[in-house]
């Protein structure tokens, strides 16, 4: 697969569809490799005519593993070099909880490069805007098991974990739970990254003031059912920023289950088709 270069940090990617077409990149949540946008939902994309892109943040799956601390503005930069490595002038963005956070890091530190914004399961950094129940936050709290010690244990605590914060209308089976575990174990295992984005999210601090300075099409999306960011972080999200349209989900958790793919596209291709057409998308 093709990769991306931001310094010294380099970005696995992967393009779906015509290279010509206006591009959506999809970015990724926490600890969380390119594969939670499945191959599936990327083609819907290009079925609605877009060219879809994901990549590995930095730290996850096959991109660079930095040992210097680095900044949420660091990780936006890293999506800007994809855009740069895939030929794409603009795009629009779209991303997932701390993916969230970085595509509104994206659009404030590079306004001429988005043409709109899509922020799902997501917040402004503000701490009254970050509320997770007990259980939910001890996914992030609680390391896994040793999966080179007990690799069930380690498969079970995963999967308990994708219940814990999963969609209650639309719930994982056991058997598409576990795929999913050992599937992303053998592509790429660095839980140590999850503690250096963790902290890059921390130190962004609270964008809302920021976020009252952009002037684009955004959808905000969140989960009315999401335990891990409640929906305070989508209603605080759409607060802040003009025009921002939000969408409330009933019986969506903090997941992508393929029965919200529709959702998703949706509310990804409603933000983009409001995008003015001020420039080639493309450097084609």
């Amino acid at each position: 697969m093709p990769r991306a270069r931001n310094g010294s940090v380099e970005i696995e990617y992967q393009s779906f569809g015509d290279a010509g077409a206006d591009t959506i990149l999809l970015v990724n949540g926490l600890g969380s490799q390119m594969t939670r946008w499945p191959e599936d939902f990327c083609e819907k994309l290009v079925a609605k005519g877009y060219r879809a892109i994901r990549f590995d943040n930095r730290d996850v799956g096959l991109s660079s593993r930095p040992t210097e601390k680095y900044t949420l503005a660091d990780m936006a930069n890293d999506g800007v070099a994809v855009l740069d490595a895939a030929g794409a002038k603009k795009a629009h963005i779209a991303g997932v909880s701390m993916g969230g956070m970085i595509v509104q890091r994206m659009a404030l530190d590079h306004r001429d490069r988005i043409a709109s914004m899509t922020s799902i399961m997501s917040t402004t950094g503000a701490q009254d805007a970050f509320k997770s129940t007990p259980e939910a936050l001890a996914v992030l709290d609680i390391p896994p098991p040793d999966p080179e010690a007990d690799f069930e244990a380690y498969v079970a605590d995963r999967v308990r974990n994708m219940q814990t914060i999963g969609s209650p209308a639309w719930p994982w089976s056991a058997a598409d739970a576990r795929e999913r575990v050992i599937a992303e174990y053998r592509r790429a295992f660095y839980p140590r990254g999850v503690a250096h984005q963790r902290a890059a999210v921390g130190a962004d601090g609270d964008r809302t003031a920021a976020l009252g300075t952009l002037s684009l099409p955004v959808v905000v999306l969140h989960g009315a059912d999401d335990p891990l960011l409640q929906k305070v972080g989508g209603e605080a999200t759409a607060a802040a920023i003009p025009g921002a349209e939000l969408r409330i989900i009933p019986g969506m958790g903090h997941d992508l289950p393929p029965g919200l793919y529709d959702v998703f596209v949706d509310a990804i291709t409603s933000a983009a088709a409001r995008a003015p057409i001020t420039a080639k998308m493309t450097n084609a």
